[in-house]
């Protein structure tokens, strides 16, 4: 009975440093496998705040420059008989594309959005006659300038009450819904010409529209704008007097980017250097870029 008992008790002894035994490894292996997910964690964490801090780098990865436009803005973007973007801008950005190893892919939409969007994410830079201004700048960051385009008063053919400025006063005027050209009717036209009123407009067709039937008695645009939609229309409509300011385009970009922003420069400036900037503005305005 007693070796029964004693028996028994070293039995149960050696379970119970059995348990212990397993309890000590199973807790043991717990913090190790908590500090291995946990360093893995931080380094996919370090990798993807890496990778997305540098959009230059991201956008070679993609191997694709994702581009905002208006579609709708010929010769400078529009979509061709296939339905396919084209345009001075478009050929711009397949080319700056080109140079930074990637293809262009384009998204279009109003150009009242363009910014919206960008800053949203949904493309990387918009390459649609983006006017270059201090308010701008303070949300965007732009390339060097890629073109610049005189401003004129356009009529219609039978107008011949305007053909400056001050003429505005009491008529109605259109304009391009979020461009520089509204803000520069709002902010310094209306101030020294004296009240008219400003209708804006998502699209240029629609806006040369309501000046060709009488709707609105004038818009500020740009002769080469105008041209390919006037000619396709049979417009009755022409620019007045002598330009009234003159803009720079730039690519804009999300702010604080360098590297991207270096990247854009350089294509600019290389496409200006070895002739394949004037071989693109040739093809769509049929005359060479003024010298800078």
């Amino acid at each position: 009975m007693k070796l029964l008992r004693r028996t028994s008790t070293s039995m149960a002894l050696a379970m119970l440093l059995m348990v212990v035994l397993v309890l000590s490894a199973c807790g043991n292996a717990t913090p190790r496998s908590a500090d291995t997910n946990t360093a893995s964690n931080t380094t996919s964490e370090s990798t993807a705040t890496t990778a997305s801090g540098n959009e230059l780098e991201n956008i070679k990865s993609a191997g694709v420059l994702k581009v905002g436009l208006m579609g709708t803005y010929a010769p400078y973007n529009f979509l061709n008989a296939n339905k396919e973007v084209d345009g001075f801008d478009a050929d711009i950005a397949k080319e700056v594309a080109k140079r930074l190893g990637v293809k262009a892919e384009f998204t279009t939409q109003a150009f009242s959005g363009l910014i919206p969007s960008l800053q949203a994410g949904k493309f990387d830079a918009i390459i649609s006659q983006v006017t270059i201004t201090d308010e701008r700048k303070q949300q965007l960051d732009f390339s060097d300038p890629y073109i610049t385009n005189q401003v004129k008063i356009i009529v219609n053919e039978n107008n011949n009450e305007i053909t400056k400025l001050a003429d505005f006063k009491d008529k109605n005027i259109g304009v391009g819904l979020g461009t520089n050209d509204e803000t520069y009717l709002r902010t310094e036209v209306l101030p020294q010409v004296g009240n008219f009123n400003i209708k804006t407009y998502n699209d240029v067709i629609t806006s040369l529209q309501d000046l060709n039937v009488g709707r609105i008695d004038a818009t500020i645009n740009n002769i080469y704008a105008l041209q390919p939609i006037v000619e396709e229309n049979g417009f009755k409509i022409k620019a007045v007097g002598d330009a009234i300011k003159s803009d720079q385009a730039g690519i804009a970009i999300r702010k604080d980017n360098p590297e991207l922003l270096e990247a854009l420069n350089k294509a600019v400036t290389d496409m200006k250097a070895d002739g394949t900037y004037e071989t693109i503005f040739v093809k769509w305005f049929g005359e060479k870029p003024a010298a800078e």
